[in-house]
């Protein structure tokens, strides 16, 4: 398996596809294989690189200081493979490590994708996380699991795919770190507000989520989309904080179609 050795952990990566790079990186549950079903569409035309998180799946299982080391992480990742830039699809954290990369490593994103994301962590989403870690650290994590589905998907999506999401909760319960561990994720988005320094981003960006997210709700995309110049949003009918995954087909044409826009990408 490839990986890259960094001075306190090692991180997983794969790449798939040929063309252009494209990053694609998850949110809270930190692994890469969050894209599966999105692959098959982006990998015909992009070379995408996923990776997994520092903490969470085949990455060491280490506590995460905060967005912005989880940033240097994926620069140093780009680094690795001889990336000057890429393109950069960010699910929740992912598009928070996305506007750090941005901000703190500039020229390295060409085009950004924003996914279901927050601007910062506000009573709402320190309310529901700390649901979340007492349930990990008193339960255990197949309870974090089940609540995450909730979390994820829409009713409808949970009724027609209940079968599916039972052996993906056993999965994301087996790629959590220790409670110390997702604890430190968890404290590291709350922490994350860079919404005075979102104007200095000047590349395109799409900030693309679902009004009925129960996660990060639309709010939180709407002011990010206000915040970066220039920046299109994009709100979904439905589809919840995984509208990627339960709105595949309107999610994988909109961010497309984006990242085609840009003829110096393409070519």
């Amino acid at each position: 398996m490839p990986y890259l050795h960094l001075s306190d952990c090692d991180l997983w990566w794969e790449e798939c596809g040929a063309g252009p790079p494209l990053m694609m990186v998850a949110g809270l549950g930190g692994v890469g294989s969050y894209w599966n079903p999105n692959i098959p569409a982006f990998e015909e035309k992009y070379r995408v690189i996923r990776h997994d998180q520092r903490g969470t799946g085949r990455s060491t299982r280490t506590a995460v200081a905060s967005v912005q080391q989880m940033a240097a992480d994926a620069a140093a990742l780009m680094d690795h493979l001889g990336l000057s830039d890429a393109a950069w699809v960010g699910h929740s954290t992912g598009g928070a490590i996305g506007t750090s990369v941005a901000l703190d490593f500039p020229g390295r994103i060409g085009r950004l994708v924003i996914n279901s994301s927050t601007s910062c962590g506000d009573p709402y989403r320190r309310k529901l996380f700390s649901i979340r870690r007492l349930l990990h650290a008193k339960v255990g994590p197949e309870a974090y699991a089940a609540l995450t589905s909730i979390l994820l998907y829409p009713s409808w999506w949970i009724n027609e795919n209940a079968d599916v999401l039972d052996a993906e909760e056993a999965r994301a319960a087996s790629s959590l770190g220790e409670p110390e561990v997702q604890e430190s994720r968890l404290d590291a988005i709350l922490a994350y507000d860079r919404r005075s320094e979102l104007g200095k981003i000047d590349i395109p960006t799409l900030v693309i989520c679902a009004k009925d997210d129960a996660m990060t709700p639309a709010y939180f995309s709407k002011e990010l989309a206000s915040l970066i110049p220039g920046a299109k949003l994009q709100l979904l009918e439905t589809g919840g904080h995984a509208c990627s995954r339960t709105m595949l087909d309107e999610f994988n044409s909109a961010v497309m179609h984006f990242l085609s826009e840009h003829r110096e990408f393409v070519d």
